[in-house]
């Protein structure tokens, strides 16, 4: 799983390269990031959330208590998924223009870009029906135990949309992005973007049916919905929903913020699109780690907790957070000193690279909240995790809104990107002592001993690399060579440093990660 997910976000941010190179971070691009983020806004919106953590304690208990393995409930799950996605999808792609507007004033305010953007959203909306495909399949894999599929198939998706933007930078020229505004980008040159960026989403949702055969489920469309446990599900949906919509209205001011900023500020890379380039390359250790590990761990929660086994709950929680701290906590620190390289290195601006080391630090409750709210999940508590999700969104809401007001607004969007992580902070403070109430003791005495190994053994190393790497850039410059060089060198003593210090600070989930390591290359 984990090696799945970072090849798909390996290829995403060459994809993220490409689609910088053909259409920039200026104008365009933050039009185009308006249009491609709106159908991911909506899917999470009216199903996502839900999908994503609802369905698979469900997917479990049917496959434990019903004489069919549980292959009925899948495919009334799965036709009710593409039924009401239909549905969603129609509506969304007539609405495009109200949709972009609520979304971004910006990108309506000339004629030109309001054309270009509901052009760009209304080939991006029907991803909606193929993201949720996607998912729910991957959901049924995952509580029979198939785990790889979700991870990998994604990279179909990136492949396609590489080639679609090379395409674009073959037809109207290497200098596209720096050339072309919304009242020159032909109409011909939208059809292309937006076409393939559909059919990215086609390819990745459609690789799953194979897998979905092979784990022995035969998908027959079933509409008898009535009485089967979809109704207890939708209950339990209807939180995750409020869930989403909280997080959705938080993100949503972030948004409208961040183009105005970004407006405001006229220089490339202090506006949205380099905001979200920055949030993708933040989020990678999440994504690779703990969201690998929690995929995992869930469907045995979810069986211990129908067995109210609060034990085996407690212990599997802890496990979430000790080992994926192991990679989080230096991954945020990674972030944090070479933040300004890694940006140079992937998009040639190292204005992104300061938000990726503003994020950076927020890293660390992002991922511990993701384990815990698994928790809650489990025991299929949907209402606790909305709760927690409104004290989230409001605190970014307000902060980010503090940093457009204070900060000039070539460092606002900077500011949010500090702020979207120390919401968490928020979050775990209103989580924890839920969750403690509900199981007991969190084994907190060995997880805090853990991250406080974990957080001082990467300072000292943080600030060496962080020398260095800036070192690098200031003698090679702050393009793509620059940047390499200085991942490269501050990357390896930052690294170097932090394994010699954690091995004498005998920090044990890092001993007994490279213990396996060892053993897999035969030493």
């Amino acid at each position: 799983m984990a090696a799945g997910t970072l090849v798909s976000r390996g290829t995403g941010f060459l994809r993220t390269m490409v689609i910088a190179a053909a259409i920039g971070i200026k104008t365009i691009g933050d039009d185009y990031s308006v249009a491609n983020t709106l159908p991911t806004m909506i899917y999470i919106l009216v199903g996502g959330g839900a999908l994503n953590a609802v369905f698979v304690p469900q997917l479990v208990r049917s496959m434990k208590n019903d004489d069919d393995e549980g292959e009925a409930y899948a495919n009334r799950l799965l036709t009710l998924v593409v039924v009401g996605l239909g549905v969603v999808v129609l509506a969304a792609v007539l609405a495009a223009p109200l949709l972009v507007r609520a979304v971004s004033d910006t990108a309506m305010s000339s004629p030109a870009s309001a054309d270009m953007t509901v052009a760009f959203a209304r080939y991006c909306l029907p991803t909606i029906f193929f993201m949720g495909l996607h998912v729910v399949m991957g959901q049924i894999l995952n509580a029979r135990g198939k785990f790889g599929p979700m991870m990998w198939t994604p990279v179909l998706n990136n492949i396609v949309v590489i080639f679609t933007f090379s395409l674009f930078i073959w037809a109207y020229g290497p200098w596209s992005a720096t050339q072309m505004s919304p009242e020159t980008l032909p109409s011909a040159g939208v059809r292309l973007l937006g076409a393939g960026t559909l059919l990215g989403l086609v390819v990745q949702s459609l690789a799953m049916f194979p897998y979905l055969r092979h784990s022995g489920l035969r998908f027959r469309p079933r509409f008898d919905w009535r009485g089967h446990g979809l109704g207890h599900a939708a209950k339990l949906a209807k939180w995750t929903f409020l869930f989403v919509l909280a997080n959705q209205a938080g993100f949503l001011v972030v948004t409208q913020l961040a183009t105005s900023a970004g407006l405001a500020s006229g220089d490339a890379g202090k506006g949205l699109a380099a905001y979200q380039n920055a949030l993708l390359i933040w989020q990678l250790p999440q994504a690779v780690i703990t969201v690998s590990i929690m995929s995992a761990v869930l469907p045995r929660i979810s069986r211990a907790a129908a067995e109210e086994d609060g034990v085996s709950v407690r212990d599997d929680l802890s496990y979430g957070l000790r080992t994926s701290a192991v990679a989080i906590v230096p991954g945020a620190f990674a972030f944090l000193a070479l933040g300004p390289a890694i940006g140079a290195t992937i998009y040639g601006n190292v204005s992104v690279g300061y938000m990726v080391s503003a994020f950076a630090l927020g890293l660390i409750p992002f991922s511990a909240q993701y384990v815990l709210l698994r928790g809650f999940y489990a025991y299929e508590d949907t209402r606790t995790p909305f709760y927690n999700t409104v004290w989230v969104a409001v605190t970014q809401a307000l902060l980010s809104a503090a940093c457009y007001l204070v900060l000039p607004a070539k460092w606002a969007v900077t500011g949010m990107a500090f702020v979207y992580g120390a919401a968490y902070v928020v979050g775990l403070m209103v989580a924890v002592p839920r969750l403690r109430r509900r199981i007991g003791d969190l084994d907190g005495a060995r997880i805090k001993r853990t991250y406080a190994k974990l957080i001082g053994a990467n300072v000292l190393p943080a600030v060496a690399g962080a020398a260095i790497s800036l070192a690098v850039l200031q003698t090679l410059g702050e393009g793509r060579t620059g940047g390499i060089a200085a991942v490269v060198v501050g990357g390896l003593v930052q690294l170097g440093l932090f394994l010699v210090v954690a091995k004498r600070m005998r920090v044990e989930e890092l001993n007994s990660l490279l213990a396996m390591v060892r053993a897999k290359i035969g030493r």
